[in-house]
């Protein structure tokens, strides 16, 4: 039997980035993945500047539409746009996103096998052997897991969250006057429910429209959508794809490895809590985690975690409180030219939350925003799921 120096579950930007950062490093690296590229993946496709910096020296981005005007709205009301002198976001297609990351990996020494799905994994002292679901055995010297936060690997290892949401999204196809009208431009709406928004991502012939709320109130969420799409006038065009999906955010001490398995990205829970954007956080912690392997040290990938991405998230669970106790006084900062310059400074990849909040100014500000008391909600913002 072959025994892999590596072999990485899941062909998303975490487990192709984790398999480029190895590869390239002359570890002998497999990369088996359930589905066969291109696929589609319910994803807004949204890429900030720490994406774009992390993927700069493997590929061209295929952007479908590079943003520099924002409008947001509070449920639908309230509206404002800002614009930017540069880009704020670039718009992607994941499948072909992810796509060009397979090809980089390949590029780089990795072997692919797709349509490949793990169903265990064992660990002894001399290495790890994954189960398929055919019945056959793959062995390995390492596994770094990135199947995400509902696949076998995340389970191995034992990763705990703090936070799950529910996510909705359509793939629209839109006339050419629709793309007209949002061609450079994005919308957030802050939603009735806590913690919730809705965007509409351009991206040429289509819209990516989504919804996203805390899990346990199913129905409103998929109310939320519906009433979305019909403010935009978007009713009665079909969707391309109508999808939804679970997104975790783990818990400051919940395991990132268990012996010889890793887990990255969504598998082991590692995302912004507020914006849940999840890609700069996926390929981050795959080049993390497979330059780790590379370097023979698996507690570095736990350290390196700790040391550059901890400190964001716990950032963004602030943010998130804030933006769920007071989303009036939320929305009406961003209207401010300092909180403008806020958000497109993250976008932009030039700070992180971290960053920002430990600036003076935020501090006391955020501090005045805790003394004041919670508005009141109206006790039918939480249908049952």
């Amino acid at each position: 039997m072959i025994i892999w120096d590596l072999v990485v579950v899941g062909a998303g930007p975490a487990g192709l980035s984790a398999a480029h950062a190895a590869a390239r490093a002359g570890v002998s690296t497999l990369v088996v993945e359930r589905a066969a590229h291109p696929r589609y993946k319910t994803c807004g496709g949204g890429l900030i500047g720490t994406s774009l910096a992390a993927v700069q020296d493997r590929i061209e981005v295929p952007a479908h539409d590079r943003v520099d005007r924002v409008t947001f709205t509070r449920d639908g009301r309230r509206e404002f746009t800002r614009r930017n002198d540069s880009p704020v976001v670039t718009m992607v297609r994941r499948e072909e996103f992810d796509d060009r990351l397979r090809a980089a990996a390949v590029a780089a020494g990795a072997q692919m096998r797709e349509r490949v799905a793990v169903r265990a994994i064992e660990q002894d002292p001399e290495g790890v052997r994954l189960r398929l679901a055919d019945g056959t055995t793959i062995a390995a010297r390492t596994v770094i897991g990135a199947d995400g936060s509902s696949g076998v690997t995340a389970r191995h290892v034992g990763v705990r969250y703090r936070q799950v949401d529910l996510g909705l999204e359509l793939e629209i196809p839109v006339p050419p006057a629709e793309q007209e009208r949002w061609r450079g431009r994005l919308l957030l709406d802050w939603g009735a429910m806590p913690g919730s928004y809705a965007w509409v991502f351009p991206k040429n012939d289509k819209l990516t429209v989504g919804v996203i709320a805390g899990r346990g109130a199913g129905e409103g969420t998929r109310d939320y959508l519906r009433q979305f799409v019909d403010r935009l006038g978007l009713t009665g065009l079909p969707a391309e794809h109508d999808s939804g999906h679970l997104t975790r955010c783990r818990e400051e001490d919940s395991p990132l490895r268990n012996g010889r398995v890793l887990v990255v990205g969504d598998a082991a829970g590692l995302l912004e809590p507020w914006s849940r954007e999840g890609i700069s956080f996926a390929l981050r912690s795959g080049e993390l985690a497979g330059a780790a392997v590379a370097g023979g040290d698996l507690t570095g990938y736990e350290r390196a975690v700790a040391e550059h991405l901890v400190p964001e998230m716990r950032a963004g669970f602030r943010l998130l409180d804030v933006f769920t106790r007071r989303p009036d006084v939320f929305h009406a900062l961003l209207a401010t030219p300092p909180g403008w310059r806020m958000f497109v400074q993250f976008c932009q990849g030039r700070a992180s939350f971290d960053e920002m909040l430990r600036r003076r100014p935020i501090r006391a500000a955020l501090a005045v925003l805790d003394r004041l008391p919670s508005p009141r909600r109206p006790t039918a913002i939480h249908p049952g799921s």
